[in-house]
C-alpha cells in the first residue's frame, strides 16, 4: 500500500504551505499569491508540488492563465483554513494576553468606502499595532465571507445573513439630492412618486434593488420606480454626473455631505431617507479573535471620531469628516 509523509513534529514549513496553498486557491493564481506573499513564483510551484506530494493528491488543475481546485482541493481548502484558524485561536488564547495582536487580516468594502475612510483606518491600524497583516480588496458585490475567505466586511446597509455576526460601526442614511442647475430646469419633487417622472441616475450598490428608490418618510415606507439617462456601478461617476446636472441621485450623507455644504447639490425630498447604517460583518468563528475585536473597534474608533470619519448628518459646516455620529 502506497504511504505518503505526514508533517514532522515541526510543523512550520507545513502551516507555510497551507497558508500558501490557501492564498493560491483564494487568488486563482500562482502569480497573485505569491505577489500577495511576497515570494517568487517558482517557489509557490515547489511549495505547492512539495504539498501535493505529501498528500499524495493533485490539489489544482493549472493552464497557462490561472489556477482552479480539484475536487481535492476543494477538500484541502477547507481543512487548511480550519486547521490555520484553529492554530490561531490557540495561539492567541494562550499569549494573546500577553501580547499585541498579530496575524493576517483579509478584509473587504466597498470602493468609495474603502478608499476615503476604510484604507487609511487601516494604514493607521497598521501603525499602531505592526504585528499585524492586512489585505484589503475593494468590490463593487457583496462577498462571499466564507467561499471567498475574508475575515471581515466592511458593508453599508441591512445584514441580511442570518449566519454572519454584524456590529454597527456608523449609522447612517442615504438621501436624495441633485444639483441646483437641473432642479431650476426641472422642477423640486415634492413626494416620492414624482421620482418617476425625473431623470434620475441609478447606482447599482452591493444590496440595493437596482432601480427602486425605498425611502423611508412622514407616511412609513415608499417605493418608486426610477429611470434615468445615465445608470453606474460606481458611487464616484453617479456623483460626478448628478454634479453636472443630470439627475437625482440617492447616496449615503457621508458620500455626498460636502458637496451639500458647498451647495453644488441640494438634497431632495428633506423628510425622506434610506436606514444604511455602516457595519462590520464577521463569520461566527472569526468574530473571536483578538486581532478581529482590536480591529473592529479601532474602526469604529475612527470612522466615528477620527480623521477620517463618515459625516452622518448635515448640520455641521466645518467640513469632510467633522460631522460626528451621534451617541
Amino acid at each position: 500500500m502506497e504511504t505518503h509523509n505526514a508533517p514532522s513534529a515541526n510543523n512550520e514549513p507545513f502551516l507555510r504551505d497551507l497558508r500558501l496553498f490557501c492564498t493560491v486557491a483564494r487568488r486563482s493564481s500562482f502569480i497573485a499569491g505569491a505577489s500577495e506573499m511576497g515570494i517568487s513564483p517558482a517557489h509557490v510551484s515547489k511549495r505547492i508540488a512539495a504539498l501535493e506530494a505529501m498528500l499524495g493528491a493533485r490539489l489544482f488543475h493549472r493552464t497557462t492563465r490561472r489556477v482552479s481546485m480539484t475536487s481535492d482541493g476543494e477538500a484541502a481548502f477547507q481543512w487548511a483554513q480550519k486547521i490555520l484558524d484553529d492554530v490561531e485561536g490557540m495561539v492567541e488564547a494562550v499569549g494573546g494576553i500577553r501580547r499585541d495582536p498579530r496575524g493576517m487580516l483579509r478584509i473587504s468594502t466597498s470602493l468609495r468606502l474603502g478608499r476615503d475612510h476604510v484604507a487609511p483606518a487601516l494604514s493607521l491600524l497598521r501603525q499602531r499595532y505592526p504585528e499585524l497583516e492586512v489585505w484589503l480588496e475593494l468590490l463593487d458585490r457583496r462577498v462571499d465571507l466564507i467561499g471567498e475567505n475574508f475575515d471581515l466586511d466592511i458593508r453599508v446597509g441591512e445584514v441580511q445573513e442570518p449566519h454572519l455576526i454584524a456590529h454597527r460601526i456608523v449609522p447612517g442614511s442615504r438621501i436624495l439630492c441633485a444639483a441646483p442647475a437641473y432642479l431650476a430646469r426641472r422642477g423640486e419633487p415634492r413626494l416620492p412618486a414624482e421620482l418617476a417622472r425625473h431623470d434620475c441616475l441609478p447606482f447599482r450598490d452591493r444590496e440595493q434593488s437596482f432601480g427602486v428608490w425605498r425611502l423611508h418618510g412622514p407616511n412609513g415606507l415608499e417605493s418608486v420606480k426610477v429611470t434615468g439617462p445615465m445608470a453606474s456601478n460606481h458611487s464616484d461617476i453617479v456623483r460626478q454626473w448628478a454634479l453636472e446636472g443630470y439627475g437625482v441621485i440617492m447616496a449615503s450623507i457621508w458620500d455626498v455631505a460636502p458637496s451639500i455644504r458647498s451647495g453644488k447639490l441640494v438634497r431632495v425630498l428633506p423628510a425622506y431617507h434610506q436606514p444604511a447604517d455602516v457595519w462590520a460583518v464577521t463569520t461566527a468563528r472569526a468574530s473571536g479573535s483578538a486581532k478581529m475585536r482590536v480591529c473592529i473597534d479601532f474602526l469604529k474608533a475612527q470612522l466615528t471620531d477620527g480623521p477620517f470619519a463618515l459625516a452622518t448628518d448635515l448640520g455641521d459646516d466645518a467640513g469632510p469628516g467633522s460631522v460626528r455620529a451621534p451617541a
